[in-house]
């Protein structure tokens, strides 16, 4: 895909996810959610729970699979900050470092200022009271699936650039996108999220994701024009 195809994608994808918070917020909002907090699109919502929860709670290992690989990919995040910013020690100079690595710390930045922007401006709560919170939390998007996404994500993008061995490479960017999906079904499946959480988060993840791809291409045909 083109540059330009990319970044249309980035906005298609960011059009949709405003679309979905719109009819959450205005669509069919019931008192659905734990401590009888409303939530939208309610009936749509009810049934993908009825079908893929089916009044089974909190699935824990589940639950807990998928905490663990949250923590694997904030793990991976870390790792490719402190190898840019060695770089940075050793080329004296922001302009030195490789520009893929600067491109993710801009998009780990754009993440976070989402989470905390929906911490505290709430669309939907949780499904159920966590084990060890004495009220319902916000649920929208699904902060594990976006974070997963994005990170292995944009992994994925720049392993051709650090993984020489052809095979290899391959085999990485396979385990990260198993790995993504592991995360969107694993979240869905354990109960502690609406189908609408999850589907947030994959559309803002791909706008994300899409936006990040046209600016690391850009940047590659500068250093190859250069």
């Amino acid at each position: 895909m083109t540059k330009k195809g990319k970044l249309y994608a980035a906005g298609l994808f960011y059009i949709l996810w405003l679309v979905l918070i719109v009819l959450l917020c205005l669509v069919d909002r019931q008192p659905a959610a734990a401590g009888d907090t409303m939530i939208g699109l309610a009936a749509v919502n009810g049934m993908f729970r009825q079908m893929l929860n089916d009044g089974a709670g909190l699935r824990l290992g589940v639950y807990q699979l998928t905490e663990y690989l949250g923590y694997f990919s904030l793990l991976i995040a870390a790792c490719f900050a402190l190898f840019g910013f060695v770089q940075l020690l050793r080329r004296r100079s922001l302009k030195k470092v490789d520009r893929q690595l600067l491109a993710m710390g801009g998009l780990f930045i754009v993440l976070a200022v989402i989470y905390v922007f929906f911490e505290k401006v709430i669309i939907n709560y949780r499904p159920i009271i966590m084990p060890g919170e004495s009220g319902p939390e916000a649920s929208f998007p699904s902060s594990h699936t976006m974070l997963t996404c994005v990170i292995l994500g944009s992994v994925s993008m720049v392993l051709k650039k650090y993984v020489k061995i052809p095979a290899l490479c391959t085999l990485l960017r396979v385990v990260c996108i198993l790995l993504m999906l592991a995360m969107v079904f694993g979240r869905l499946m354990c109960g502690c999220h609406w189908f609408t959480d999850i589907l947030g988060g994959v559309l803002v993840s791909l706008a994300l994701l899409s936006l990040f791809s046209a600016v690391i291409d850009e940047k590659n045909n500068e250093n190859q024009n250069s």
